[in-house]
């Protein structure tokens, strides 16, 4: 089967002949298992591990972003990020919030709200294309695209937009609202250039803790709601389905978030008992697909092989005609043994053991420790 067949398959729960895969890992982890396999580059990778899907990305062409003395990198809202270093690797961190201490809508520097005009959408039916030719399943957005809580606190600070959402904040109101209009018009811009070629579009929005939701069902009806169904509705009107990162215990959001017509549950979290995976299946199952689901926290950075695979082989087996992508429930994380890891793509059945030269002479792609800065933004 290819790629794209066997996502669909799983999908519409038709069957496929292997549980399709997608991967997500740190730049550190990525080169890992670059180095492991001889590999040079995240396409690469990404054929090795059996990764069933490809993204597309318009061009950026919007005001030069800058970069600071103090080695932070400016984001597309006038925030700034540099790296926070620990033990095995860095993670970009939010070190300058430009709207942090705004009371007043009329003070915002919306000279730092970006446009959908800061992209070049003309090669986006081309990579399509592409894509297509070499059987993968067509994907846009990121996380961080949307992103209510997580990426305005980046610019705001999360205690004061949790206190802005309760208080109906007017100066959170503007900027999620131009934040919206921002990810809607690149998304809908890209699926009109893409003529029905993208099979999944990718937003994102943290509505859970390690236990429990962020926020409650008033907030969230009133808030985010009707952004999500217009979001979703748009999506279907061009023939592709939504997927939504949501870490953290999102279970008590599931029963509205498919009502407003979201299709996959990205990443799935298996923290507490009524996220495990079975049980979401038996709830939500028949109208949801899931992704990931195999715990970077626990089974992963810490269990053994066999661990690892007991957990790929309980999915296999829930989800034998469809209904699951399988992979880890984020970015597998700086310190999981590569052993961990090979036995989670090597039980799915989707790691390609040989390396022949047909792959190590696949030069597209980018390099591991790229980071995809969009994810911040």
């Amino acid at each position: 089967m290819k790629p794209r067949d066997r996502v669909l398959g799983a999908f519409d729960r038709t069957g496929y002949d292997r549980i399709p895969v997608k991967h997500e890992g740190t730049p550190e982890i990525n080169q890992m298992i670059m180095d492991h396999f001889g590999l040079n580059n995240m396409e690469q990778l990404l054929r090795v591990v059996g990764d069933d899907f490809r993204y597309v990305d318009p061009i950026y062409i919007g005001p030069e972003l800058q970069k600071f003395e103090d080695g932070s990198v400016e984001g597309y809202w006038g925030e700034r990020y540099k790296y926070a270093e620990f033990e095995g690797g860095k993670y970009l961190e939010a070190s300058y919030l430009p709207f942090a201490g705004i009371s007043s809508p009329e003070h915002l520097d919306k000279s730092h709200f970006p446009t959908a005009d800061w992209f070049d959408y003309t090669t986006i039916k081309m990579q399509c294309e592409k894509i297509r030719e070499t059987g993968y399943a067509v994907c846009y957005g990121t996380a961080g695209d949307m992103d209510f809580i997580n990426s305005i606190a980046r610019a705001r600070g999360t205690e004061q937009v949790l206190i802005d959402l309760i208080t109906d904040d007017p100066v959170y109101l503007e900027i999620m609202e131009a934040r919206f209009k921002f990810y809607y018009d690149m998304h809908e811009r890209v699926l009109q250039e893409a003529g029905g070629l993208v099979d999944f579009t990718h937003i994102g929005e943290d509505l859970g803790t390690q236990n429990a939701q962020v926020i409650d069902f008033e907030i969230f009806d009133k808030h985010f709601a009707p952004k999500f169904k217009k979001y979703f509705d748009m999506v279907h009107s061009y023939g592709a389905k939504a997927m939504m990162h949501m870490c953290g215990c999102v279970r008590a959001f599931l029963p509205r978030l498919i009502e407003l017509g979201l299709d996959v549950y990205d990443v799935v979290q298996p923290t507490t008992p009524e996220m495990d995976i079975a049980v979401l299946k038996n709830d939500f199952g028949d109208e949801l697909a899931f992704c990931g689901s195999v715990c970077v926290q626990s089974t992963l950075a810490f269990g053994s092989v066999d661990d690892v695979v007991k957990e790929v082989e309980r999915r296999k087996r829930l989800f034998l005609d469809g209904g699951l992508f399988l992979g880890p429930s984020h970015a597998i994380q700086v310190g999981t043994p590569i052993e961990n890891i090979i036995a989670l793509y090597r039980t799915a059945g989707s790691l390609i053991e040989e390396i022949d030269g047909s792959i190590l002479a696949i030069q597209d792609g980018k390099d591991a420790g790229e980071i995809n800065m969009s994810k911040l933004f």
